[in-house]
């Protein structure tokens, strides 16, 4: 917690958590002064939230770097070799592929502004794969 870097991310936040402070009651007195509105008043009692929200990402942070959470390994389950019973294979969460399968192609009989939409992207590709 007193590295360089934790430094100024503690200095950073005691800032930011003393900014919305000062903003707050600097809003508050503008709501209360004679050009002070609603908005102002709306203002003042937002910028605590914003404080409030400061710390308690200062917090969080500082509970996930003593925890580790950056360095912790991810535990990947095994997968089963064969399931006992069809209604264990259905009970298994399913991969779904990163890249969806290619869509069927579309005749210009059947959609002609589709399929001169899908000549336009099938054109862009082989532009963009080309340089």
């Amino acid at each position: 917690m007193l590295t360089p870097r934790w430094l100024l991310l503690h200095a950073l936040f005691v800032a930011a958590a003393i900014a919305t402070g000062f903003l707050a009651w600097w809003q508050w007195d503008r709501a209360h002064e004679a050009g002070g509105s609603f908005q102002n008043l709306g203002y003042a009692l937002q910028w605590p939230l914003f404080g409030v929200f400061t710390v308690c990402m200062w917090v969080w942070l500082i509970r996930m770097e003593l925890r580790g959470g950056h360095d912790a390994p991810v535990a990947v389950p095994e997968p089963a070799s064969e399931p006992e019973t069809p209604a264990a294979e259905d009970a298994r969460p399913r991969r779904r592929p990163l890249v969806p399968p290619p869509a069927s192609s579309v005749d210009a009989d059947e959609d002609p502004e589709l399929a001169e939409y899908n000549r336009y992207l099938a054109e862009l590709d082989r532009a963009d794969r080309q340089g």
